[in-house]
């Protein structure tokens, strides 16, 4: 690796350890030429994952997407940052250990159907309005009666 502040290519990694739960390592290394020290840090490059969307178009998927939904979905409910995190986490860990290319976005809105369903029962029925679309009043009360 060139040092950054020397430009050199002759660094050697003096300390290593992992960060971010194991899914990238940070390594500590020192120039030979010029002696200072700097933190570099390698992480997994995943398989690029696109999303098949309801009008077939694809697009790539984007963790934020998720979040910003749920995030919406639990305004205002007692679920915090963390919580919402861990559940996005989890969607996102499910969709790339399924070792897929191509995803439909129903599947990904189901996956966090079912972790929002454990989580927060207004969530759920907050997030599957939005994403399944109800058109009326009943639509609504049946999905809530799943919950009585």
């Amino acid at each position: 690796m060139r040092c950054p502040y020397c430009g050199k290519d002759n660094t050697r990694v003096v300390d290593s350890r992992p960060v971010d739960d194991n899914t990238a390592i940070r390594r500590r290394r020192m120039c030979d030429s010029c002696g200072k020290r700097f933190t570099s840090y390698e992480k997994v490059e995943m398989i690029p994952l696109m999303v098949v969307k309801k009008d077939m178009n694809r697009e790539p998927f984007n963790r934020n997407k998720i979040e910003d939904g749920v995030v919406r979905a639990c305004h205002k409910r007692p679920i915090s940052p963390e919580q919402i995190r861990e559940l996005v986490d989890g969607v996102e860990a499910e969709i790339y250990n399924s070792g897929v290319r191509e995803i439909p976005s129903s599947e990904i809105g189901e996956l966090v159907m079912t972790r929002l369903k454990d989580l927060d029962a207004v969530a759920y029925v907050r997030f599957a309005s939005v994403y399944r679309e109800f058109k009326d009043v009943n639509t609504f009360m049946t999905e809530i009666k799943k919950f009585l």
